[in-house]
């Protein structure tokens, strides 16, 4: 007699539970059964519901760059233009928001080498679980809706970037309505993801392949990294004004089966974005003041602490207008002067003019609802 239903027998002895209950309990946990709320922490993919777009929620002729967190929008030689937009759902049971992508200029002859598609990055250090260059390597289950007016063959592409190989699948839309697509991606025993923080796999949706990426049959199984039928047979997403293509609920996870959308809170998403990426804006944060004090009459240093720990020390960007707060005197804001960081803290230090060295804690401003800062340390 198994272990479960001895102690089946000892509880039920002691508490009258029938034993057929818990032996389905003890099946359920011993299978793995993967459903809601059971077996968190399967979804790799950040942002994989669309909810956090801190940079804008909006881009027209949009090009390499990210719009929605972790999400990056690539184009290369493209003559179809887009705008690339944080949508509301309204018709997905579940999801609120999707990546929307639409079609502002129309390229119906696309040449050899026009690409558009959408990156997702994950750090190597995430991707242990795969196994991958083992010989018990795990394959790689992509699931995602999506809802678009142009039907046919779409390809999604996972290029492994420490080890320079990919591969390629397909899904087919056949109507306009959301809909649930997987794709199961096979094991590879060849070549490690390097244990760190910079980007061992990217995820690739592809929009718009050029001839040079087509060709022959699509590649479906690991091999040294080539463009030639990376893509074959992806539509031209960008043939006709209006084309609109939206995409939500993105799940990768181990092994070859899709199982339900792991759904995280705001805050949780949010957190993990800002990993990678902090705005703040004048408009949230007028009323925030960043401590700091004066160097000398012409300097003014402050600093700023990262609600998370950032992926790496982040670059910095300010823009807008901005102004110092002081405790006997405000000095005016100049100019910036420099800025350092570690991914947990950043300091900034500003020309002034009006400053007193023997002023003591001075507060900087966002002057406008119009300022921002952005620290960045995206993939």
């Amino acid at each position: 007699m198994s272990r479960t239903r001895d102690l089946g027998k000892m509880i039920s002895g002691n508490f009258d539970v029938p034993t057929a209950s818990l032996d389905n309990a003890a099946a359920a946990v011993n299978n793995n059964i993967n459903t809601i709320g059971q077996l968190g922490n399967r979804n790799l993919i950040i942002n994989g519901a669309m909810q956090v777009a801190q940079r804008q929620t909006v881009s027209s002729n949009v090009g390499n760059k990210y719009v929605l967190d972790r999400f990056y929008i690539y184009r290369q030689n493209a003559g179809s233009t887009y705008t690339c937009s944080q949508n509301t759902v309204t018709d997905l049971a579940g999801f609120n928001k999707s990546l929307k992508m639409l079609c502002s200029t129309a390229d119906t002859s696309i040449a050899s080498n026009e690409e558009v598609k959408i990156f997702h990055k994950l750090e190597g250090q995430d991707l242990q679980r795969f196994e991958k260059g083992f010989s018990t390597a795990k394959g790689f289950t992509l699931s995602f809706y999506v809802k678009t007016n142009k039907t046919g063959t779409y390809i999604v592409e996972l290029y492994d970037r420490d080890n320079g190989r990919d591969v390629s699948g397909s899904y087919t839309v056949s109507d306009t309505s959301w809909n649930r697509y997987t794709i199961n991606f096979p094991a590879d025993t060849t070549g490690k993801f390097d244990n760190d923080n910079a980007s061992s796999l990217e995820i690739q949706f592809w929009l718009v392949a050029g001839s040079a990426v087509q060709g022959g049959t699509l590649n479906t199984s690991w091999r040294a990294a080539t463009d030639p039928s990376s893509a074959t047979g992806q539509i031209n997403f960008g043939d006709a004004l209006n084309n609109s293509w939206e995409i939500t609920g993105i799940q990768l996870e181990a092994g070859d089966t899709a199982t339900p959308y792991e759904h995280r809170s705001y805050g949780d998403e949010l957190a993990r974005c800002q990993r990678y990426c902090v705005v703040l804006n004048g408009a949230a944060y007028q009323a925030y003041g960043f401590i700091g004090w004066c160097e000398s009459t012409t300097r003014a240093k402050s600093v700023y602490n990262f609600p998370v720990s950032m992926r790496s020390a982040p670059s910095f960007n300010r823009t807008g207008s901005w102004m110092y707060d002081g405790a006997s005197s405000n000095p005016s804001f100049v100019s910036i002067n420099n800025a350092s960081s570690t991914p947990y803290m950043c300091r900034l230090e500003d020309d002034i003019s009006g400053g007193n060295t023997g002023q003591g804690v001075i507060l900087l401003n966002f002057n406008d609802a119009t300022a921002t800062m952005t620290f960045d340390a995206e993939l």
